[in-house]
């Protein structure tokens, strides 16, 4: 799995643009990520701020995060464009019957494909190593396009998870 997200972002987006990630539990189907489409493009060209355009990318990753992200270098994001943006969000989880907001279950990388994981099961995960020091997850706390970039897919030795588990490199 080829998880250079630097790909898939607009490379005119200021590298400390804002970046909302939402992970949904499963995998959009084929047919939904295309219908799904138009709708991100459409939310992204008319996401405004007090009345100011602002500078939007709104994708679907991996088929199973839709990452929004604004360039504040033109016009910042205050409160009511970020909620514009949670009302859209909570439409495309009424659309397809997805939770979006679910921050109690991870996910990974294993065996090239993106695996979820409930938080209650993670203990039982790393002591039978389904999950090790080296195994990708996807730390969702990613908060600009560089950290997207750079911090987003990382070994969970790297990550908040890491710490609490006080996994030791293998």
């Amino acid at each position: 799995m080829n998880t250079d997200v630097a790909q898939f972002l607009p490379e005119d987006f200021a590298p400390e643009s804002r970046v909302w990630i939402y992970q949904n539990s499963r995998l959009f189907t084929m047919g939904e990520a295309l219908d799904m489409e138009p709708m991100l493009e459409e939310f992204a060209a008319s996401w405004k701020s007090h009345g100011a355009q602002v500078k939007a990318f709104a994708n679907l990753l991996f088929g199973q995060f839709i990452v929004l992200m604004a360039d504040e270098t033109m016009a910042g994001v205050s409160g009511c464009s970020t909620d514009s943006s949670v009302r859209f969000v909570k439409q495309i989880e009424e659309k397809y019957r997805v939770n979006l907001f679910d921050r109690q279950t991870l996910a990974f990388i294993i065996k090239d494909k993106v695996q979820v994981l409930p938080l209650s099961q993670l203990n039982y995960a790393v002591e039978n190593n389904f999950i090790t020091p080296d195994t990708l997850y996807f730390n969702n706390l990613a908060a600009t396009k560089a950290e997207l970039i750079s911090n987003w897919i990382i070994p969970v030795k790297q990550s908040w998870l890491g710490k609490r588990l006080k996994m030791q490199e293998a």
